[in-house]
């Protein structure tokens, strides 16, 4: 199978926010179009917190990428400008060092032994990424969900290194029902007998678990209404049902169940407890002396599109006005795009035609504002 994905040696040893260090370390990354002579057309893409670095298909890799609409030549996100760089998360089980590699100085999977991992750690070793292609300002810096607040904190940690942001339902800092939500799906993994304090292998795996995670995540990810639209109170055929008499009767519960079934074996569940924990942690507010408006001041932005979704029950769309609000009093020139997409959440993933309006529109006049493109055959 064709593969485009590269690999980039972070610094050794990589020390953490909370402490503890990683050797060896390594990031997972994909990258589409051309970077330019002047090396000013670079766009970085932070993902949530399952995604791989494949977001769009490519020579080297023609499958479709979880962003498959909005990346690539004539798309939002045009490739024949701008030159795309997409990470794998550090922490995750998709190509970048996470739990489940092994630790080199034992020769044993992480497991639990991986330090604690923070958002602000994943927004430095993706500017490491960055500065290895001699980049020293990004013209956009993009992150949705989990990669929104990573890209605060890359802002934060890194103020000036991105000319423009893109910041797409995200939050500023973690809430009380997101937090909520999260810390069952945590407990739902833990608790599986399975698990087993993390050492769990492939014949003992706990599935039960990251089952329950992963539908209590979907159904924060969509709204009410998408649900009610798609699913109503319609039940399943008596020949899809089976004898359990607390089993499967409604279409909504069959969806969910074959959602997570897709899921529970592709992601790691050390790789879910880390991200997850990691985004509870995630307040903005820690740089601002207690204030969010504060910590948005010092970012160093010239312009910014921050989009976000009245149907999000996750990340609610005060949280993306507030983000807008701050980087306007900040001096930031900001365009603040609420959506009524149905689809919660989930949206910049599903409603890409209005998604990519908002975004390439945004894109086309900072191109038209000078940034040049690159020339054919320019060595990325």
């Amino acid at each position: 199978m064709a593969d485009a994905r590269r690999y980039f040696n972070l610094p050794s040893p990589l020390r953490m926010k909370r402490g503890g260090e990683l050797v060896g370390a390594r990031l997972a990354y994909e990258t589409w179009g051309t970077l330019a002579p002047a090396r000013d057309n670079a766009v970085l893409v932070l993902t949530g917190m399952s995604p791989s670095a494949h977001a769009a298909s490519s020579a080297g890799d023609p499958s479709p990428g979880w962003w498959e609409d909005i990346i690539g030549p004539g798309k939002a996100i045009d490739t024949t400008r701008w030159f795309v760089i997409c990470p794998n998360t550090l922490g995750s089980c998709k190509g970048s060092t996470g739990p489940a590699d092994l630790d080199p100085r034992t020769g044993r999977p992480y497991r639990l032994d991986f330090p604690d991992i923070t958002l602000e750690d994943t927004a430095d070793a993706a500017w490491e990424l960055v500065r290895s292609f001699g980049i020293d300002k990004l013209a956009c810096l993009l992150g949705n969900s989990m990669g929104g607040m990573a890209a605060l904190a890359y802002l934060t940690h890194h103020p000036g290194s991105a000319r423009s942001h893109i910041s797409i339902s995200t939050a500023p800092q973690a809430q009380p029902f997101a937090i909520a939500i999260r810390s069952l799906q945590r407990e739902a993994i833990r608790l599986d007998p399975n698990w087993n304090g993390g050492n769990y292998d492939d014949a003992h795996y706990p599935e039960a678990g990251m089952s329950i995670a992963r539908k209590l995540g979907v159904i924060t990810y969509r709204s009410a209404m998408e649900w009610k639209g798609r699913f109503a109170r319609i039940r399943l055929d008596a020949d899809q049902r089976d004898d359990d008499p607390f089993g499967f009767e409604f279409q909504v519960e069959s969806y969910l169940a074959g959602h997570a079934a897709r899921f529970v074996r592709g992601f790691d569940p050390n790789s879910y407890l880390y991200l997850s924990r990691a985004s509870d942690w995630f307040d903005l507010a820690e740089y601002g002396h207690g204030k969010v408006e504060a910590a948005l001041q010092g970012l160093g932005v010239e312009r910014a599109l921050v989009i976000g979704v009245e149907s999000d029950i996750l990340f609610p769309l005060r949280q993306q006005q507030q983000i807008a609000d701050g980087l306007r009093m900040a001096g930031a020139e900001v365009e603040f795009v609420a959506l009524d997409s149905p689809q919660g959440h989930d949206s910049f993933l599903v409603d890409t035609v209005r998604f990519g309006a908002a975004i390439g529109g945004f894109l086309a006049t900072m191109a038209g504002a000078g940034t040049q493109p690159a020339r054919a055959g320019q060595a990325s």
